[in-house]
């Protein structure tokens, strides 16, 4: 059964296990949405826009384009962020962020804040999120923002 087509409920203590699960925000996924923000935090667009360029951090750029800086460095491997916030709602950014592959298992974007699944991953990463409760809702606001196409 694909994980994105009914309401599932992860936590990091039911999805993995020892002491890393704490790192991990319980979410309920909808559909093709995540509807409830990560811990009921809001999110900082302005914290958002400085997080999608720093390419260690999010590596968003790596991938994607959009209306970020240094437009020679970023990637195509990914669709184009400009205009997203037009097109999908923060509910659905949020599981993109969070876990892309429920959606499309070949994909090659990491899973943010997934809990499980990450055995291909450097032994310092595994347990642990890439990005925290509080960063993937200031990259929903900022990237719920993008409304242009440009």
């Amino acid at each position: 059964m694909r994980r994105g087509a009914a309401a599932l409920l992860l936590a990091g203590g039911i999805a993995t296990q020892g002491a890393a699960d704490e790192a991990f925000t319980p979410y309920a996924v909808q559909g093709d949405a995540i509807p409830a923000p990560l811990a009921g935090r809001t999110g900082d667009a302005a914290r958002g826009a400085a997080l999608i360029a720093d390419r260690q951090k999010s590596l968003c750029v790596l991938c994607h384009t959009g209306p970020f800086p240094e437009p020679h460095l970023q990637g195509d491997l990914g669709p184009t962020l400009a205009g997203v916030g037009a097109r999908l709602t923060e509910a659905q950014l949020r599981l993109r962020l969070i876990d892309m592959k429920s959606l499309n298992p070949d994909s090659i974007m990491p899973s943010y804040h997934r809990p499980s699944g990450a055995e291909r991953v450097a032994a310092a990463w595994r347990g642990r999120p890439i990005l925290e409760a509080g960063e993937i809702e200031d990259l929903v606001a900022y990237l719920a923002s993008l409304k242009d196409e440009r």
